[in-house]
């Protein structure tokens, strides 16, 4: 399913707004993001359109969405700021992935910060991976997500803390490929 396919079964009975925001230019879906009348699926999609557009007037939507308790809208944030190229996106992102407070919404982050390469990712990445290695830490899913970007970017400095990473059984394959991939990085 779409993101617009979402956006359009939550909009149910409002087909008729659905449609003029589809429609609408970068103008009207700006207004759309200041309107407080309007429910989160026409907010949303408002800054998607907006982030894909390229109109910075998105960002800040954009990145509450990303830390938003959904994971379809934090999914088609990450999306939209990936698109809209705001050089903000990165340190916005670090700031989300590595909140103790919002870690179980940290995956989108961590993921737009792999696709981003940004100065801010490793470090972000390492961050929140750490902590993730304490026994019995439940969001195994976000610490799976920093390992595999880590591999991904192949900056050398992760390579002690995936090696760390080995010794958790839920991550130890993929954190062998990881070095593997600094390895063959160099």
């Amino acid at each position: 399913m779409t993101v617009l396919d979402r956006l359009r079964g939550e909009a149910g009975g409002a087909a008729g707004e659905y449609a003029r925001l589809v429609a609408a230019g970068t103008d009207e879906l700006a207004d759309a993001l200041t309107s407080g009348a309007l429910p989160l699926w026409a907010r949303e999609l408002a800054a998607y359109r907006l982030g894909l557009a390229g109109d910075r007037r998105a960002f800040e939507a954009l990145v509450l969405l990303l830390n938003h308790r959904d994971p379809p809208r934090c999914a088609a944030a990450a999306e939209a700021l990936a698109a809209l190229g705001d050089p903000r996106t990165a340190r916005a992102a670090a700031a989300l992935a590595t909140n103790e407070l919002r870690v179980a919404y940290a995956l989108e982050p961590v993921r737009l910060l792999v696709a981003l390469r940004a100065p801010e990712s490793v470090p972000a990445l390492m961050t929140t991976l750490d902590r993730r290695l304490t026994p019995h830490d439940p969001y195994g899913r976000v610490a799976l997500a920093c390992v595999e970007g880590l591999g991904a970017l192949g900056d050398g400095r992760a390579r002690a803390l995936l090696v760390r990473a080995q010794s958790h059984p839920r991550l130890a394959v993929v954190a062998t490929d990881a070095l593997k991939a600094l390895a063959s990085a160099r």
